[in-house]
């Protein structure tokens, strides 16, 4: 038995192709740096630039760095916007979206307060050999 299937691509009926208002490109250039960004019609926005940190200082001292920013409408209407930077340390993302840890509780605080004004102690760990015991 022979089946033959035809199959149309599936174009949504009423949407426009999104414009790209403005779009830059520049690099990558010779020392590591480069910078891009575009904005859309549907307000969407991106950025980011980026670079060699300690360029020209050898293996395992340089880095690159990368810097941005972008932002779009959420269906809900609120912008959500996210800057961020690379680097070194990781992905280091800021948004006012970004959920955020809950504050210390005050007896949490007054404890840990506490605990700095003690003595350091002067206790070594103990390094017992481990003795299986036979039943």
């Amino acid at each position: 038995m022979l089946v033959t299937v035809f199959a149309q691509p599936q174009v949504q009926k009423g949407t426009d192709p999104i414009p790209i208002l403005k779009q830059e490109f520049e690099g990558p250039n010779v020392d590591g740096s480069y910078k891009w960004l575009y904005e859309t019609g549907n307000e969407i926005n991106a950025e980011e630039s980026g670079y060699v940190k300690n360029f020209g200082q050898g293996e395992g001292k340089e880095v690159q760095v990368a810097e941005g920013k972008f932002s779009y409408k959420a269906p809900d209407g609120a912008v959500i916007a996210l800057s961020y930077i690379a680097d070194e340390n990781g992905f280091q993302p800021q948004g006012d979206h970004l959920p955020t840890p809950p504050p210390i509780p005050p007896a949490i605080l007054k404890a840990l307060e506490y605990l700095k004004t003690l003595p350091p102690t002067d206790t070594q760990p103990q390094n017992k050999p481990f003795q299986p015991k036979r039943f």
